[in-house]
Formats: structure tokens, C-alpha cells, sequence
């Protein structure tokens, strides 16, 4: 397993490959996460930035017109109301590159993520 200093320069390179005002998105992406779930792990997984805790919880990724935010299944279907407003699919969503990001919605989210896995990983 590589060391948390690999995988933190793993995401920042990641983020690097991008165009800078892509990056300045990811950026603020990655710390409404890392804010949200203090706690998670970051690593890389499915050649995405991720951020686990008690399994994953959510991905992102930067594609050519849009960030896709990937917080599973539940996460979508719970937030499936204020979602509506974008693409996206069972467990994905597309924010537009030229649209606003909704860092409130995506700290709601990851919150929720959070609470979904402790209550998952106290069953077990």
C-alpha cells in the first residue's frame, strides 16, 4: 500500500494535469470533500480521486465539459431533488464546466456518505 505522502502527490498530479481553471475547481472540490469528512482517507482508486472511510465514499473527476461527482447510488437517490438540475446518472453527476459548482449541496452529500458508512461499519 503506498504511503498517504504518495497518494496525496498522486491527487495534486492529478489535479496538475488539468488546465488551470480546472484545477482552481478541483481544487476547491477536493477541499469541500476533505472539510465535509475530515476523517476520510484520500487515495486514488478506479483512476479517480477518492476519499474513503469505512469503504468508499465518494470519487470525482474531471472530464472535458464537465466534473463528474460520484457518491454512490444512495448518495444520488437521497439528494435526487436537488440534483435534478443536472446530467447524471444511478450513481453519478455531472457538474457543467461553465455552470457553478454546489459546494452547500456537495458538503450535504458527503456528509451523508459519512453517516451512511459509520452506521454500515457498526452493523458489521
Amino acid at each position: 500500500m503506498k504511503n498517504n505522502k504518495s497518494v496525496l502527490s498522486a491527487i495534486d498530479e492529478y489535479i496538475a494535469a488539468f488546465p488551470e481553471e480546472l484545477q482552481e475547481r478541483l481544487k476547491k472540490l477536493r477541499a469541500t470533500i476533505k472539510a465535509a469528512a475530515p476523517m476520510a482517507e484520500e487515495k486514488i482508486s478506479y483512476q479517480m480521486p477518492t476519499f474513503a472511510l469505512n469503504g468508499n465514499l465518494v470519487h470525482f473527476a474531471a472530464h472535458q465539459n464537465h466534473i463528474g461527482f460520484y457518491p454512490t447510488p444512495s448518495g444520488i437517490e437521497k439528494f435526487q431533488k436537488e440534483l435534478s438540475f443536472y446530467k447524471g446518472a444511478k450513481g453519478s453527476v455531472q457538474f457543467p464546466n461553465d455552470k457553478p459548482i454546489p459546494y452547500g449541496l456537495i458538503t450535504k452529500i458527503v456528509k451523508f456518505r459519512v453517516k451512511e458508512n459509520l452506521v454500515k461499519a457498526k452493523r458489521k
